[in-house]
């Protein structure tokens, strides 16, 4: 059932193939993601579709509810079919709705880490990501913990989350990094010179907020556009990060099935060059 067009793959790793379109979780919580988002069975019927369409990376977080995203997950996908790839985050302690305290320290990220683990019913998180670099704990403390757990096999890539160039580089003095996650979209390309060093080192970026907290859906030039493909303005949004560097998986997040649809349809939108440039400079 699932569709030829969202089977293209960037190898996390260099040894983890999965859909460059993912599904992110964020939207399967409540406000501020904190709490449930209306009935399980809706979220998890939203999880179940994405892998049925095709997408193989599912990227959620310990904090999302706390621990509610993970545990949906588990509900919808245990056990997981042998191509999903399963992203998960810690290294932020949640007290209430849009509150977040980064801590990095060595035996809290093993815990969160551990807790994990469980939440999501498996032995090896396949890519775990720090959430924030802790400023009060040392890069290497926080990145030499994952790599403890690397090497006892809880989990098998390591990636970073909200990061300038200079951490990534510093970064990879002490370690392997598979993947970065940071703000990249049509018109928020602050990160553009992140975006280039993860091509040359192979990295795989998954930008957060890829349709600008949804307001991409709503942009007239993306609409404009749209109207040549008979599609929405946000599909031409995804569709342009897509295109626009093959290292870029983005996994845009909802609570419905429509919307998943609509989403996961982009994946099938090819832009003119002539297109592609129009859209290029929305980044002034």
């Amino acid at each position: 059932m699932s569709d030829e067009h969202l089977s293209s793959a960037f190898s996390i790793g260099g040894d983890l193939p999965a859909s460059r379109l993912g599904y992110g979780t964020g939207q399967l919580v409540g406000h501020g993601y904190w709490g449930p988002r209306g009935d399980a069975a809706d979220a998890v019927a939203v999880l179940r579709r994405a892998v049925e369409r095709g997408v193989t990376l599912i990227d959620t977080a310990d904090n999302y509810g706390p621990d509610i995203a993970e545990e949906l997950v588990a509900e919808a996908l245990h056990p997981y079919p042998a191509d999903v790839v399963v992203t998960t985050k810690g290294g932020v302690v949640r007290t209430g709705p849009n509150v977040w305290h980064i801590d990095g320290h060595p035996d809290r990220l093993r815990a969160m880490c551990e807790a994990s683990l469980r939440r999501l019913r498996l032995d090896t998180i396949d890519l775990y990501q720090l959430h924030r670099l802790d400023p009060a704990v040392p890069m290497a403390d926080q990145l030499g913990t994952l790599d403890e757990l690397r090497r006892e096999g809880k989990i098998r890539h390591i990636g970073l989350n909200t990061l300038a160039p200079g951490d990534l580089e510093a970064a990879l003095e002490i370690t392997e990094i598979a993947s970065v996650q940071n703000r990249y979209n049509l018109v928020d390309r602050a990160d553009e010179k992140l975006l280039r060093l993860c091509e040359e080192r192979g990295i795989a970026f998954l930008p957060w907020f890829p349709l600008a907290h949804g307001s991409l859906a709503e942009h007239p030039w993306c609409a404009e556009i749209a109207r040549a493909h008979d599609a929405t303005a946000g599909q031409i949004a995804l569709a342009w990060l897509l295109q626009r560097s093959p290292v870029l998986c983005p996994s845009p997040g909802t609570g419905t099935l429509a919307h998943l649809d609509e989403n996961l349809d982009a994946a099938a939108i090819r832009l003119t060059a002539a297109e592609v440039e129009d859209l290029d400079s929305l980044a002034s």
